[in-house]
């Protein structure tokens, strides 16, 4: 009898067991799939935002969509508050999603989804609306502006959220500018600035200012502003021959820049105005010489002016003898030709580094010129001495000793009573001697 009242409690326990594995299976399966599941969302203001709520498993239990005033949007297929913006997308057991057209910023908050089981369980998502900043606005631009000012220029967008961000662009190159955020109820309003000494190379540079913000999927929002600085002219003459030669053709040109253009330009020689206007034809800032001839010799003088200044630039011209070639012989010279030094020292007579006036047209041209005449005259002086030092040793090897008829025989007179006798007796001979001086 014990022994069948413990069989029976036994299996009762164990059937007691059972009974609460299967119940806590039951409990675990329910939890886990009747749990409405959300997500959060971000969209852009003036765009379209989708909510969805989802449960694995569902046993015909309604879903509902609640907004962050906790006001009922829809419950199940059902609309519950009258907004034309609102629309629902999918009903079924396990899904509930709505569409909320043309967000605005007042759209953006905590959602609630509702299953409605025992206990009520809840699901809470969050809409996030993207405030899109307003096209940038660029303000304390002076135009013109003059060489050396100092300007600020300030850039200006609103209604961006999250705060936008400002660049600075000079052309391409980014440049750094000083920011600053205010804030204004949910949005931001965000200014840059960017301080400038403006130079003449400003002048018709681009700055640009440039957004960028999250909410910009496509393209920045941007605005650019083009300088315009005015200052003096600055001149300089160019010229298109580097050795200017008689009967030769010569353009000068005065390339003056300046901001408002410094037309028209003046052209004087020598402190005075152009003296042979047949040959010196002026066209706009070109000055040219149709034949250039010895005359034309001198400074020129270019000047530019605007309403900030005057400019000018000079140009010496010093015109050189047209070049003589010599026809080529028949036939070949048997023998080289020396070259005169005369000649060749002669030949530079009309040149100014000959002469001493130096010409600034052309800096080192005569440079083999010199090098040439200095070896001749050294070549010169080299023989010169040579003949001095062969004429010397020359009279001194046809020096000699000469004798008068009064010393004749006196090498062999005993006493000088003996030798002017005998000078004596040979005086009869003198005169088929002769004495010759060198």
């Amino acid at each position: 009898m014990k022994l069948k009242s413990h069989l029976i409690f036994t299996l009762y326990t164990i059937y007691g067991i059972l009974l609460k594995v299967m119940a806590s299976k039951g409990k675990v399966r329910g939890i886990s799939g009747q749990y409405p599941l959300v997500q959060n969302v971000t969209v852009t203001e003036g765009g379209i935002a989708n909510l969805t709520c989802r449960v694995e498993f569902n046993d015909n239990t309604s879903l509902q969509w609640s907004n962050p005033a906790q006001q009922t949007l829809f419950f199940g297929d059902k609309k519950a508050l009258r907004d034309n913006r609102i629309e629902l997308v999918r009903a079924t057991s396990s899904e509930l999603t709505i569409s909320i057209s043309d967000v605005t910023l007042s759209d953006e908050g905590m959602y609630t989804c509702s299953l409605f089981t025992m206990p009520v369980r809840t699901a809470k998502a969050y809409l996030t609306v993207l405030g899109v900043p307003e096209k940038p606005e660029i303000d304390g631009l002076t135009k013109p502006a003059m060489e050396g000012d100092h300007i600020t220029l300030t850039c200006i967008t609103q209604g961006s959220k999250p705060a936008a961000d400002l660049r600075w662009f000079r052309n391409e190159k980014e440049v750094k500018g000083a920011k600053e955020v205010n804030a204004s109820g949910k949005t931001f309003t965000v200014r840059s600035s960017l301080q400038l000494q403006v130079d003449r190379n400003d002048d018709g540079v681009a700055y640009t200012c440039r957004v960028d913000h999250v909410a910009l999927t496509q393209a920045p929002q941007q605005a650019t502003e083009v300088l315009e600085v005015h200052y003096a002219p600055r001149v300089e003459i160019t010229h298109s021959l580097e050795v200017p030669q008689e009967g030769q053709y010569l353009k000068l040109e005065c390339v003056s820049k300046g901001n408002p253009s410094p037309d028209p330009v003046m052209w004087t020689k020598d402190g005075s105005e152009l003296p042979d206007l047949d040959r010196m034809i002026v066209e706009g800032r070109e000055l040219t010489f149709t034949s250039l001839n010895k005359t034309d010799n001198g400074t020129y003088r270019c000047e530019a002016s605007n309403h900030l200044g005057t400019s000018s630039a000079q140009y010496v011209l010093y015109v050189y003898d047209a070049p003589t070639t010599l026809p080529p012989p028949t036939t070949p010279p048997l023998h080289p030709i020396t070259p005169d030094p005369t000649a060749l020292l002669g030949s530079h007579a009309s040149d100014p580094t000959v002469t001493g006036n130096r010409d600034p047209n052309a800096l080192g041209q005569h440079g083999t010129d010199h090098a040439l005449i200095g070896g001749v005259v050294a070549v010169v002086v080299f023989v010169t001495l040579c003949l001095i030092i062969v004429l010397g040793r020359y009279l001194a090897r046809h020096k000699g000793t000469y004798l008068t008829n009064e010393a004749k025989g006196a090498d062999d007179a005993p006493d000088a009573d003996t030798a002017i006798i005998n000078a004596e007796g040979n005086h009869a001979h003198a005169e088929e001697k002769k004495e010759y001086f060198i």
